[in-house]
Parts: structure tokens; sequence; C-alpha cells
């Protein structure tokens, strides 16, 4: 099996505040980072570290932040197939971040949203049936439609983590085998909480969904029923970037590893991998490394 992670890609710079700032206020920072980051991105390394083949889609500029997403990249097990856009800015996100581990993102998306559907399909030309198709919410809306689209059409496994926010996604469902959403993006799709969303979203042909709920852990079900709610697990939080990306990313390869659908035990998994993201500061710096994600991987 092969995930194809199609998304954005971006240059992150981590700012520590003492506090957000609010309409009007300047205050201090301290630069703390400057890493590779963006939704596809992250997931599709933290995918590839965990030894599932792993094709990342995204698209970049020309430019100097271009140059950094390369190197950074080429480093990684993921094969990346980078569409140039000469006349687009690489993406970048300004992340502030609090003592408590909190953080506030702002992302560029003019990279991203210049990706064609032609571009996002080519590189699946050579999936075969029950292979993982991996978005989320930084492309157009005529490619998000045209992918998910082209994967029901394609009998291809599809998943989607709806951040950044948009009002369409809600129209989405029914070409979504599994969604990834927090407490925030299930209201703000399903107006309504917890297992009551769960059963709107299985209701609109989501097959299965995970719901995160941040230090309460997470719920995985299955045809709109419960099938596990698992903890977070106890750790010291210094940077909450990236962990539901690593979270997803884990979730997904182990289920793919074992040949199975999700279930609690990549739930399990997921969540001790995201504890080690929270544990540290930066994006990519901060995921597990391959030999974390093995050892993960290998317990029950």
């Amino acid at each position: 099996m092969r995930a194809y992670v199609i998304g954005n890609v971006a240059v992150d710079e981590t700012i520590s505040v003492l506090s957000m700032p609010e309409a009007g206020a300047s205050i201090l920072g301290r630069e703390e980072t400057r890493d590779l980051g963006g939704k596809g991105a992250n997931q599709a390394v933290v995918m590839g570290r965990t030894g599932l083949a792993t094709t990342l889609v995204t698209a970049v500029g020309e430019d100097f932040r271009a140059q950094t997403i390369r190197s950074q990249l080429a480093a990684e097990p993921v094969d990346a197939c980078l569409l140039g856009h000469p006349d687009r800015s690489s993406d970048f996100s300004i992340i502030f971040t609090t003592p408590d581990g909190e953080n506030a993102i702002v992302t560029t998306t003019a990279s991203a949203e210049a990706m064609t559907l032609a571009e996002a399909l080519a590189p699946l030309k050579d999936a075969a049936a029950g292979d993982l198709v991996v978005l989320q919410g930084n492309l157009s809306e005529s490619v998000t439609r045209g992918i998910l689209a082209e994967a029901r059409q394609r009998d291809l496994t599809t998943a989607f983590n709806p951040s950044p926010l948009r009002p369409y996604f809600a129209e989405l469902w029914s070409f979504i085998d599994i969604a990834f959403l927090n407490k925030g993006e299930a209201e703000s799709l399903t107006g309504s909480f917890g297992e009551t969303a769960i059963h709107r979203l299985a209701e609109a042909g989501v097959a299965q969904i995970v719901l995160t709920l941040g230090g309460n852990g997470a719920i995985l079900a299955g045809s709109g029923h419960v099938l596990a709610t698992v903890p977070a697990l106890a750790t010291d939080v210094i940077d909450t970037t990236g962990a539901g990306d690593t979270f997803m990313a884990v979730a997904l390869a182990s289920a793919a590893l074992r040949d199975t659908t999700l279930d609690a035990r990549a739930i399990h998994h997921a969540t001790a991998a995201a504890a080690i993201t929270v544990s540290r500061r930066g994006t990519r710096s901060a995921f597990p490394s391959s030999r974390d994600l093995a050892r993960i991987l290998a317990g029950e």
C-alpha cells in the first residue's frame, strides 16, 4: 500500500510570546525555530518515517523558501513531487507559541492554491485500489473536490482532515472514507458535539471518524458507533504545533502497515507519537524519529 498525501508545504517560523496578541497590540517575542511545516508535508514526513511508502504532492514557488523546502524534504523517506510555480511565493507560517504550549498559526496558501487538478492527479496514475489519498484544507475548492471524486471512482481510500476550516467541507462527506477532526471542527461542520457529531458524520457517509479531544484523548467511531475511547498520554507540553498531523499520520500508517482498518491499536500508537511531538519545539524537528516510531508501532 502507498499513501499519496496531496497538500501544502510551508516554512514554519515559531515565535515565543508570553501571551497571544490582541487587536492593535504590539508585543515582544523571540524566534524559537525555523522549520519545515505545512499540514501536507507534516503528515507525509511522519508517514514516511513509519516505513509506509509515501508520496507527497505539493506546490512551491521559486524563492529562498523553496530552497529550504527542497533540502529538508530530500532528507526524509518521502517521494516528493514538488510542483514549481515561479509566479507564486512559497507558503510559510508564522506560529505564536505561549509558555503553556498553546499556539496560534497564520499560514499563507498562495502556492497550495495554485496547484491545478491535473497536477494533483498526475502522480495518482500508478495508484492501486485501496491506496490512501490523504487531504487537508489548504488546496482550492475545485482541486479538493476533483481529487476526492477521482479517488472515489478509482476505489482509493480517502482520509480527510478539514483544517483550516472552509464552509464547503460539509458538502464533501460522501466522498470521505476516514475523517479526522478536533472538537471545534466537528462542531463547526455538524453543529453538534461529541457522539452526536459522530452520528451526523456517519449519516453523511463517512465510514470511520476520529474525533480528537486534546488532553482528553480521542474517540474512534465506525458506522456511527464508538469503537474506542483512548486517553491522551501525560507529558510535559512544550509546543503543540504539528501534534494533530503526527496523530493522523501515525494512526493511518499503523493501520495500513498491518493491512487493517483503523482500530484502537492505531489510535494508541497515534497518541504515543503525538505525545513526543508536543514535548519538543518546532515542527519537523519535533516529530518522532524513525526509531521512535518503530518502537511505538512494535508495541500494543
